[in-house]
């Protein structure tokens, strides 16, 4: 059992610049208030393989997650599974990037963000209201992706 939600948002910063912040999951604190801490194995760039550790706030818990980068195709696409085992777990998550000629000075950036989550045990009892709690934030979780962006790059 699994259930999707995605948010699509234009970024006023040029496709590259987009990419190799998004890239870099070590900025998801910026954007997602739930990310306590987060590390990057191994160091140096972001390749299939790398991995982000992250400590996380959900529902009053705190949990540990990782998460794996599956595929990265510069500058369009990013690819992640979550590697640990939760109750509730994403099971794709991903970046689509393509440029949008109508953002700032040196163009924008359309970014389409998703996540299939997935439920284990007593998770998949709690999935409808994960994924719905999800779905609703996810404008706002856009947002956030937006003005961090903008802000950093």
């Amino acid at each position: 059992m699994s259930t999707e939600f995605e948010a699509t948002v234009i970024i006023d910063r040029p496709i590259d610049a987009v990419f190799t912040y998004l890239a870099d999951g070590r900025n998801d604190p910026d954007f997602s208030p739930r990310v306590l801490r987060i590390d990057k194995s191994p160091d140096g760039a972001t390749t299939a393989g790398t991995v982000f550790h992250s400590t996380v706030k959900d529902a009053g818990m705190k949990t540990q997650r990782d998460f794996e980068i599956t595929e990265l195709t510069t500058p369009t696409r990013i690819r992640w599974r979550e590697a640990s085992r939760n109750s509730i777990t994403v099971r794709e998550g991903g970046y689509d990037l393509e440029p949008d000629p109508g953002g700032g000075g040196g163009g924008g950036t359309r970014v389409r963000l998703f996540n299939v989550l997935e439920g284990h045990g007593i998770g998949k009892l709690l999935l409808p209201l994960a994924g719905g709690a999800s779905r609703k934030d996810a404008p706002d979780f856009g947002r956030r992706i937006k003005v961090a962006a903008e802000r950093a790059i």
